[in-house]
């Protein structure tokens, strides 16, 4: 089986950066005994790594080199914010476990969109948030396998998303 628009995939890799200044640096591996499932042509991974992976078998193996400007695009200092410290309360409550710099919260914009945002600094201004992704800025080098294809059920492909192992429940 080929992988091709609504197939759920599933691949090993393993994920070097380059920040333009400092070479190549590891970031993440994703090993073959939990891979990374992704139903193809539903805009769940960057197209540049789709285009890569189109045509590919199960134990085929990939190179791909994607550059910051098709990846993640650049920081954007626009998507900093501060937000009042009291927007983290839960009941009236301060939860001292969710205010930590480094901690990322999945949060919502006043249009209802999901983002998620890392703490970056806390102090008397509030809660300094940054939403880009942590891969805004660099150029990324996947090298990985095809762990496995399949056809994918047609809530999946309604949805838009993988559901069951690997993938989103509801």
């Amino acid at each position: 089986m080929k992988i091709e628009k609504h197939k759920v995939v599933a691949v090993s890799y393993e994920l070097h950066v380059d920040d333009g200044e400092n070479g190549k640096t590891f970031f993440e591996k994703v090993e073959r005994n939990q891979p990374f499932y992704f139903l193809f042509g539903a805009s769940n991974t960057l197209p540049a790594l789709e285009d890569a992976l189109r045509g590919k078998e199960v134990g085929d193996t990939f190179e791909v080199f994607i550059d910051f400007e098709n990846a993640y695009g650049d920081y954007d200092e626009s998507k900093t914010a501060i937000i009042p410290k009291a927007n983290f309360k839960e009941n009236g409550k301060k939860n001292p476990q969710m205010l930590k710099v480094g901690k990322v919260i999945p949060m919502q914009d006043d249009q209802g969109n999901q983002l998620r945002g890392e703490i970056t600094k806390i102090d008397y201004k509030g809660v300094h948030m940054d939403f880009n992704s942590p891969l805004a800025g660099l150029d990324l080098y996947f090298q990985g396998e095809v762990i496995s294809i399949r056809d994918a059920e047609q809530e999946e492909i309604d949805h838009g998303h993988v559901h069951g192992p690997g993938g989103h429940h509801h």
